[in-house]
């Protein structure tokens, strides 16, 4: 038991290196492009819109391909080239002198960043099902953190040159994967281990072979429409919180430091205790009734400070996804995990993919100037509707076919 100690911190900071990556460009790729593109704004928007693509692209693809070499060669082999790929990514873009490198370094980062399904595998392995759920808090903890630190890392360097940000990042990954390769031990018995297959590896077969589990299935359609629903409103915080609130970015800035601390919080710390004394099922039920009013508050919120009063309630949604995702981990063996997990985080790349597109389309509709009564919280309305959607996926689900698992 005691080397599981030191391996979650591992997997706790290869997650929050990745998010960090992430968003640590937020403040800086929009101008480093734009410079590339000769100053031209418009040109610039585009070219940031296809790179945000193309991440998103990549995870989904690779996602169950790096999940179901977990399966066969183990969890920690294939973490540990992700995050060799993440560090030289880094570094290609610290010195990319046109765009297309920047292009093939997105792609590179969305494949690395795809090591979440070995991550998640990993997590799986080494804790017991009673404390599955809690111990999936180090993912939203490590995402609250990284998303605090990486845009304000990003701002701070990027505020002395452009490509700082990138080199630190890579100090930072190569330094992770060098404790990982000394100290960090493999997680995944080699009696679990099974043979790579195509037809489990790619995006359609890894969702076909879910079809064939119906709890996980439907488990996993209802985080899909979970993670849509929250999506919905990260594609359109900055946009509804300026129109609405004439926020700028030290406002939005601190609003989404905010949402990571009371994350990271929740998740990485009171979800321990909550979880186990409230039962994944009711977690599951809480959460998303949370979320869910969460999300329609902040889109009805008149004023801005009342942004602030819903955002650590909110918070405790968070353990509506973590208890579904442990639900998840215990219906398969310990020889399923990576390929389960990589379904899982295809389909949340889908979501990715899709709530931008949806959500600022329905934003841009019910701002328009021609409408009587705008409605700019109209994502959030939406989103809230999909959360909802997805706690009766999970009930049903989970009534009708939990007792067949013997969970």
């Amino acid at each position: 038991m005691r080397h599981r100690k030191p391996a979650l911190g591992f997997i706790f900071v290869t997650l929050f290196l990745d998010i960090l990556g992430v968003g640590l460009i937020v403040p800086i790729l929009p101008k480093l492009v734009q410079q590339m593109q000769g100053g031209d704004i418009a040109a610039a928007s585009h070219a940031v819109g296809s790179l945000g693509a193309i991440y998103a692209l990549m995870q989904f693809l690779f996602a169950p391909v790096l999940g179901s070499l977990s399966d066969q060669f183990g969890r920690r082999p294939v973490i540990l080239i992700a995050l060799a790929g993440s560090a030289l990514d880094y570094l290609l873009l610290a010195f990319a002198p046109t765009l297309p490198w920047f292009f093939i370094g997105r792609a590179v980062s969305g494949l690395s960043g795809a090591n979440i399904t070995a991550a998640t595998a990993y997590i799986a392995d080494i804790s017991p099902p009673e404390k599955r759920a809690a111990n999936f808090g180090v993912i939203g903890a490590a995402f609250g953190l990284g998303f605090i630190a990486g845009p304000l890392l990003g701002g701070l360097l990027g505020a002395s040159n452009l490509r700082l940000p990138f080199l630190v990042a890579a100090i930072l990954t190569g330094a992770n994967w060098l404790y990982g390769y000394l100290c960090v031990p493999e997680s995944l018995d080699r009696e679990h281990r099974r043979p790579f297959s195509w037809s489990r590896a790619n995006p359609v077969g890894s969702l076909r072979a879910l079809r064939e589990k119906p709890l996980a299935f439907g488990l996993a359609i209802s985080l899909f429409a979970l993670n849509l629903g929250q999506f919905c409103v990260h594609s359109t915080w900055v946009l509804y919180t300026g129109f609405r609130y004439g926020w700028g970015p030290r406002e939005v800035g601190l609003s989404l430091a905010v949402v990571g601390l009371t994350a990271a919080v929740v998740q990485g710390g009171l979800a321990r205790m909550i979880i186990p004394k409230l039962g994944e099922i009711r977690s599951i039920v809480c959460g998303n009734c949370i979320s869910a009013l969460a999300l329609a508050g902040y889109g009805a919120a008149p004023r801005g400070w009342m942004i602030y009063a819903i955002l650590p309630f909110g918070a405790f949604g968070g353990i509506g996804g973590q208890s579904a995702q442990a639900l998840v981990s215990k219906s398969v063996g310990p020889s399923e995990q990576g390929s389960i997990q990589g379904a899982i985080t295809s389909l949340g790349s889908i979501a990715g993919f899709l709530a931008p597109i949806l959500a600022t389309g329905l934003f841009g509709h019910f701002v328009d100037e021609r409408r009587a009564v705008p409605v700019p919280g109209a994502p959030f309305f939406l989103g809230a509707t999909l959360v909802a959607c997805s706690l009766g996926i999970a009930l049903r689900t989970i009534r009708k076919h939990l007792p067949k698992t013997g969970n």
